[in-house]
């Protein structure tokens, strides 16, 4: 994978959010070391600095809870097609910001895949399902929808930006939820997503769920991106977040997820979400997430045999 160029784009969204702060999540991840670590596993890295949304439209919807809707069509419309360009590149990696970004990270993203002819899969590691649309959001906070509208749920048509090449629910996988609203529970009931929350890990383990997950992605030769939300974690190793639920994943699991992601060879790209530094201590919860990046990106204390599910990929 050290071939891999590395495109890092901060995403300074914090429109989504309830609570303001995210919007220094990429400083933070470049002062952690994000760009020198990846540099230091031999990556080329490329910083492309900070996105900036494209011009605002006047957007309004009927439900009135719903806040900045006109800002956070903007920086879809700009994350969308700079992770387009990006993945024709290297491998983004997108640094926010607010989850609110992934809204254009996976639609761009996905219009890649299509292009490329391969289906397009995500790993969403978060204690949220974000499957709101427009019409059942009751916090009116977007960092709640991005999953519903790169799905190609109903209700985004005419506000946000048109999603050419949907997400098939049925290559998303969810690990680590445990705070789903009435409304989501019921949507994602009827469209086929895999969602593993905390008790199914607690039952399980995660290597085996996740290891299932990625035979399905190596088998059906697919494109895999990861978005990483901070709380995912355990708010105890990673409180800079507004988002904090109890009950989060341990270190060493999420390790283990992050190791056996390189082992597998199959992600082409990165979303580190939710970093608040504001409620951050010292620096701790930017800290952890590089480690958990530089994980992904092959570090390790002991050399192990590939997994079965190496991807080799195929001859287009």
């Amino acid at each position: 994978m050290a071939a891999t160029t590395c495109i890092v784009l901060g995403i300074p969204v914090q429109e989504g959010a309830g609570r303001l702060g995210c919007d220094m999540g990429p400083s933070a991840f470049r002062t952690a070391g994000l760009v020198t670590e990846l540099r230091n596993l031999g990556y080329a890295v490329e910083d492309r600095g900070n996105i900036v949304p494209a011009p605002q439209r006047e957007v309004r919807h009927p439900n009135g809870a719903i806040k900045a809707l006109p800002e956070t069509v903007a920086w879809t419309e700009a994350i969308t097609e700079a992770a387009y360009q990006a993945s024709g590149d290297g491998m983004p990696i997108f640094i926010g910001g607010d989850h609110s970004l992934s809204a254009g990270s996976m639609t761009g993203l996905a219009r890649r895949a299509a292009e490329e002819g391969r289906p397009f899969f995500v790993l969403w590691l978060d204690s949220h399902p974000d499957f709101h649309t427009l019409e059942t959001t009751t916090s009116g906070n977007l960092h709640g929808v991005p999953m519903a509208y790169a799905t190609g749920l109903k209700g985004f048509e005419g506000f946000f930006p048109s999603v050419a090449n949907p997400l098939n629910p049925q290559n998303v996988c969810m690990i680590g939820i445990r705070s789903v609203d009435p409304a989501e529970r019921a949507a994602l009931s009827t469209v086929g997503v895999t969602v593993y929350d905390m008790r199914a890990i607690d039952e399980n383990g995660v290597a085996p769920l996740l290891d299932a997950f990625l035979k399905r992605v190596a088998a059906a030769d697919g494109i895999l991106h990861v978005s990483l939300d901070v709380d995912f974690l355990d708010p105890g190793i990673a409180p800079g977040v507004g988002t904090t639920v109890p009950g989060g994943a341990t270190f060493r699991e999420a390790h283990l997820i992050m190791e056996m992601l390189h082992d597998s060879g199959l992600v082409r790209s990165i979303d580190l979400v939710e970093l608040n530094p504001f409620l951050d201590e010292r620096g701790r919860t930017a800290l952890l997430m590089v480690d958990l990046v530089s994980s992904l990106m092959g570090r390790r204390v002991l050399d192990r045999p590939t997994q079965s599910y190496r991807h080799t990929p195929k001859a287009h």
